[in-house]
């Protein structure tokens, strides 16, 4: 089990690659400070059942990521636990309406930014100081290939993630020297509620465009999570890595047609 005796903190993990990376996580005996933004009786029955078949920890906290006071509360209450916190996921984020970017509202921008970066880093924030006082740790992002390749009519979506992987760069230099290593994940498209809300045409462009030509399983985009967050990474940090099954971007499809 390669998260044995290790205690992480998940946020958005009541769905898709959250739950995904919960599931996967438990399995490999890490305890758990998952985090939602309100209960689910799903969510709950979810957490009971992992407890009971990995025999691990899962304590649910929930928190809306844009409540500053809220998330507060949070973090005393992980505090207040006297773990170690050896992992943070930052996974919760949206997704905008697909608008061409003249049509977009500024506040549109601000409210996905908010969730999607700057939420991230006051969790950060407040995590890495636990993580420092305790010797280190491994902290994850979930950015997308779309801030790298970029789609039309995304801007405040792809701006966001594209801002992640900028802290992640940042953040691994600074934090370096207290051995917490900081790395980001960019998924292509992945079977979850939020990829189901891109457009037919566009999903379709992204099947020719892969290699594998099909989509990612949220299960395969959570065992990169656990490769990040395990000690099989040691030596990796300030990196991001394409989950994507080998997308390129341009007019060609796959298989030469």
């Amino acid at each position: 089990m390669l998260l044995k005796g290790k205690t992480a903190i998940i946020t958005g993990c009541n769905r898709g690659i959250g739950k995904a990376i919960l599931e996967k996580f438990a399995e490999n005996g890490a305890n758990i400070f998952a985090c939602a933004r309100k209960e689910y009786p799903e969510f709950v029955e979810n957490i009971n059942a992992l407890t009971e078949k990995y025999s691990v920890e899962i304590m649910p906290i929930y928190f809306d990521m844009t409540d500053e006071d809220a998330m507060k509360a949070a973090v005393m209450s992980i505090k207040k636990s006297r773990r170690n916190i050896d992992i943070l996921v930052n996974n919760a984020g949206i997704i905008s309406e697909s608008l061409l970017f003249q049509m977009t509202p500024i506040d549109n921008m601000r409210k996905v930014f908010e969730v999607n970066f700057f939420a991230q880093m006051r969790l950060t924030q407040y995590i890495s100081r636990l993580m420092q006082r305790t010797g280190g740790g491994s902290i994850i992002f979930m950015s997308s290939i779309a801030a790298l390749d970029g789609t039309p009519g995304q801007l405040e979506y792809i701006g966001s993630k594209a801002a992640l992987i900028g802290a992640t760069k940042a953040l691994a230099n600074e934090f370096g020297a207290f051995n917490i290593r900081v790395n980001a994940i960019a998924p292509g498209p992945t079977k979850t509620d939020m990829g189901n809300q891109i457009s037919a045409e566009l999903a379709e462009a992204a099947i020719k465009r892969s290699a594998l030509g099909r989509w990612a399983e949220p299960d395969e985009v959570a065992d990169v999570a656990l490769f990040l967050a395990s000690n099989l990474s040691s030596y990796v940090t300030g990196k991001y890595l394409r989950v994507d099954g080998g997308t390129f971007v341009g007019n060609g499809t796959r298989g030469g047609n």
